[in-house]
């Protein structure tokens, strides 16, 4: 299919295309009601103004409350003094400014040279991504998270390392996933960058000690290790390896761990080799995919961090790949088996978004960037990609040129990530509401939900 060869059609087409995005959102995927935000907004105005202490919070009607670490309490207490409806339009405006910045992180410099027409069609494909979609409308945070991190990424390739590191340490005090981002800079021997993210973590979460020292002492001493605060194991918005053998009515923690071993033993392997063919983009990609494969538990719109593998996957020549993986990340498909996730069909179905994680773990390319020029080639063609698949508005996003010649990079001693753009030197080295909540609060169908639909056990 040829896109449109004038400002009109263009225009007509981007048109066509939100509209079909909002039938789409309107109808098959459920909003979820800012839950999250209103688990955050709560504790905090608890916290603030009622004396409450913070993991003690419930969303009223529920058995949710507050599952972070301290410092993200404290990191979001600016909230105490908003309204709901102004804290979720901070929410929303954050999100956005954080969407974009890991755009054009992921992007590179030639962003602009896709234009307004190709910048929408990415915008209407990005809009079907179920992880962007539950990111949204629960309020989330692991977007902000994701642009701390890839930044700290741009911070190095930009040769402002003197910062680097700060984004992951940020991250990894207020969620404890991006921790395995210290570990990606351990392998890559950035041993400046490893210790300052070490060090903004460990400040910040002894600032959280200070600050609300009970709640410190709760969290990791109780909270922490009690994954029922969070949800069931079992439940199908789960889409961890945990997740997998809780369904399979598998939930001792030997069986668990020895998995995480061997995905982590796959992780090093592979991220080193990236980071040895000076494949950055590669190398934060497959931190993020396993970062959801070994946490306990990965709700769906924690999935958010697979967005540079599919940048990895179109820079290296693979679009259709790319475009068919995204496609079913955008139908909600695990959902059919909520109810039910037994049998050989159970299996397959309820974990898709699994097998799709550990799949591009396993055989994401890396080092490769052949691909990128071609497809840079087809976009100067024509301005913008075919919108005709989710593939197109990946495309738009990720593909970049390669290094243009060998010959520099062996004369100056460099290797450079050709989309967060890296350069590797030879030698070296981020809800106090008070109306009742829905029996399933987070969304209108009693199939949309990321959390438990039955309260945990006490």
């Amino acid at each position: 299919m040829r896109t449109p060869t004038t400002d009109r059609g263009r225009v007509l087409l981007v048109l066509a295309l939100a509209a079909v995005v909002t039938v789409f959102t309107a109808t098959v995927p459920l909003l979820r009601d800012w839950f999250d935000l209103r688990v955050y907004y709560g504790t905090v105005h608890t916290w603030l103004h009622r004396g409450g202490r913070i993991y003690d919070y419930h969303v009223p009607g529920t058995t949710y409350g507050f599952t972070y670490p301290p410092f993200a309490a404290v990191s979001m207490a600016p909230m105490g003094y908003l309204g709901l409806g102004t804290a979720i339009i901070a929410a929303l405006v954050l999100n956005l400014a954080a969407l974009g910045v890991v755009l054009r992180i992921l992007a590179g410099p030639g962003w602009r040279r896709y234009g307004w027409f190709g910048w929408a069609l990415v915008a209407c494909g990005l809009a079907l991504f179920e992880p962007l979609r539950d990111t949204f409308s629960f309020g989330q945070v692991n977007l902000l998270l994701l642009a701390l991190v890839l930044g700290d990424g741009w911070l190095l390739s930009t040769g402002r390392g003197r910062w680097a590191g700060v984004g992951i340490g940020l991250a990894a005090a207020i969620k404890l996933t991006p921790a395995l981002f210290i570990a990606l800079l351990l392998l890559a021997r950035r041993w400046k960058a490893a210790a300052v993210a070490t060090a903004v973590a460990l400040a910040a979460t002894g600032l959280a000690a200070l600050v609300v020292p009970d709640a410190s002492k709760f969290y990791w001493t109780d909270a922490l290790w009690d994954t029922t605060r969070v949800g069931r194991l079992d439940y199908v918005s789960n889409q961890s390896l945990q997740g997998v053998l809780a369904r399979l009515g598998e939930t001792g923690r030997p069986l668990w761990a020895t998995v995480v071993v061997l995905v982590l033993a796959v992780w090093a392997v592979r991220v080193r080799r990236a980071i040895v063919l000076g494949d950055w983009i590669a190398a934060f990609a497959l931190t993020g995919l396993t970062a959801c494969l070994i946490s306990p538990i990965t709700w769906v719109h924690h999935l958010v961090w697979l967005l540079p593998s599919f940048a990895v996957l179109v820079r290296a020549g693979h679009p259709r790949i790319a475009g068919a993986l995204y496609a079913v990340m955008c139908t909600s498909v695990v959902w059919l088996w909520f109810d039910d996730s037994s049998g050989i069909d159970g299996f397959l179905g309820s974990n898709t978004y699994t097998w799709i994680t550990l799949g591009l773990l396993l055989w994401l390319p890396t080092g490769q960037t052949g691909g990128s020029r071609l497809i840079l080639s087809r976009i100067a063609a024509t301005t913008a990609p075919a919108p005709s698949t989710a593939a197109a508005t990946i495309t738009a996003v990720s593909a970049q040129p390669g290094p243009s010649s060998g010959t520099t990079a062996a004369a100056t001693g460099t290797a450079e990530g050709p989309d967060l753009g890296l350069a590797r030197n030879a030698s070296s080295e981020p809800t106090g509401s008070t109306r009742p909540a829905a029996a399933k609060p987070q969304s209108s169908s009693s199939r949309a939900s990321s959390y438990t639909v039955k309260p945990p056990p006490a």
